[in-house]
């Protein structure tokens, strides 16, 4: 049984984050006590940052590997066809530009930035080396409720309205400890957010169960596609409808954990439109192959290969105009802006530390003019991309329209982003270029800003 899971029943004395049985407890908080039992759990001391099963994941992914698709479990269909699923509310609108977090969303915020200061920053390093993310960190991941918190609380999650704030603002804490530690968590609520945006009844009856029990499947969306100048609203891999199924044909690149992934949600074209599909990893035709990239290399990306993948038509994720789709993409760029400040946050307090402790003529280096104004133009920029990312997450919370807001926020954010990576870079000198310091790392994952569009969703 999970934390959170154990949670719902327990009677809590009160202290920093609990309340009595006989008070009410809404989702978020609920979460915020399972991360809270977390941290004083002894699951985090058994996270090691050098085991033989990494290495020889290492030598694999170094040399490359192609594999069928993972033997998924078996996922028992359920539920009826044709009947729209469960859907969360959206969010009540507050009438004012106010992006302050609520009391439980900052609660929630501040367990999670533990989770990752206390167990992602300190495996980060091998975890990049090695392109696989710890297991137990994995583990960890699931135990705080990472996979549920947009899924309803009527079918085992915790989220009562609609939950793009807070998977933006879990994001961002998240990649402060390391974005592709980050991303490889997130992979699997990515799919269940969808599913319950967007699942039919069936759909939800027959995969949300598994992502609310205790052996939570790894999952992914794959989106993106290796070609060049690649525009994700005009994606390659195609659907053809052959008698009541679809045949799925295509290559799908940057998918995260996909070597061990049971469940995918391939973004296809379809009679001139762009359609989401649920794609079990156990189909015939699905072929994986390793594709270590520059950056967020502990989220295991590789590439999936389908070649006459036949799903039945109750695959079809949303609609089929091509409306679901689009609004798949602009919540997976919204998770990669979130991604990309907590990042940019990272690279900021490394700098600013270094900085005012670096002796140079007798003084610390930021007494320098132009060391000083380069650390206040990162500041300014993070801080407008935060802005611009918040906005977008409040209306997509609020069932606005929002793509305007994602498309200002993901361009600041790529460009920006990549600024502040290299300018981190730029002042720690020749320690910025080697791998003794996590800033070089950090810049390379925020290149991945501008080229992601899967992998995340809030």
């Amino acid at each position: 049984m999970s934390l959170l899971k154990a949670t719902k029943d327990a009677v809590s004395p009160g202290g920093k984050y609990g309340v009595s049985k006989s008070e009410s407890r809404d989702p978020i908080g609920l979460a915020v006590l399972a991360l809270n039992k977390l941290a004083q759990s002894e699951l985090i001391d058994r996270i090691g940052l050098r085991k033989q099963t990494e290495r020889g994941v290492f030598n694999v992914t170094r040399s490359g590997f192609k594999a069928a698709g993972s033997a998924s479990r078996a996922f028992a269909r359920k539920g009826k066809k044709d009947v729209a699923g469960v859907r969360v509310p959206a969010a009540n609108p507050t009438g004012i530009f106010d992006l302050t977090p609520s009391e439980d969303e900052q609660m929630l915020v501040d367990v999670v930035s533990d989770f990752a200061a206390e167990v992602l920053r300190p495996a980060a390093a091998e975890a990049n080396e090695a392109c696989v993310a710890p297991a137990e960190l994995l583990a960890a991941s699931l135990e705080i409720g990472l996979p549920i918190l947009g899924v309803p609380e009527s079918l085992g999650g915790i989220s009562e309205e609609r939950s793009a704030m807070a998977g933006t603002l879990v994001a961002e804490a998240l990649a402060k400890g390391d974005m592709g530690l980050a991303v490889a968590a997130l992979a699997p609520g990515s799919v269940a957010t969808a599913l319950s945006l967007w699942g039919s009844d069936q759909q939800q009856a027959t995969y949300l169960p598994e992502f609310t029990g205790d052996a939570v499947p790894a999952a992914a969306l794959a989106l993106n596609e290796p070609t060049v100048l690649f525009d994700v609203l005009d994606p390659k891999t195609t659907a053809v409808k052959d008698g009541s199924d679809y045949l799925l044909n295509g290559t799908k690149s940057l998918v995260v954990r996909a070597a061990e992934a049971e469940l995918f949600v391939v973004g296809a074209r379809l009679n001139g439109a762009n359609v989401l599909f649920l794609l079990e990893s156990g189909s015939e035709g699905v072929t994986v192959e390793a594709d270590p990239s520059m950056g967020v290399r502990a989220a295991s990306l590789a590439t999936l290969r389908l070649e006459n993948v036949r799903v039945s038509a109750d695959a079809v994720l949303g609609s089929t105009d091509g409306s679901t789709y689009l609004e798949c993409v602009r919540l997976a760029r919204l998770g990669w802006c979130a991604l990309a400040v907590g990042t940019g946050q990272a690279v900021l307090e490394y700098v600013t530390t270094y900085v005012n402790e670096r002796q140079a003529f007798g003084e610390p280096i930021s007494h320098r003019q132009a060391v000083a104004f380069m650390v206040a133009d990162m500041a300014i920029e993070l801080q407008a991309m935060r802005l611009l990312t918040y906005r977008a997450a409040s209306r997509a919370a609020q069932g606005k329209d929002f793509s305007r807001e994602v498309a200002l926020a993901r361009k600041a954010c790529a460009d920006k982003g990549m600024r502040i990576g290299l300018d981190g870079v730029q002042l720690l000198g020749g320690h910025g270029f080697v791998k003794e310091h996590p800033v070089e790392r950090w810049y390379r994952d925020l290149r991945a800003i501008g080229v992601m569009e899967g992998g995340v969703l809030v």
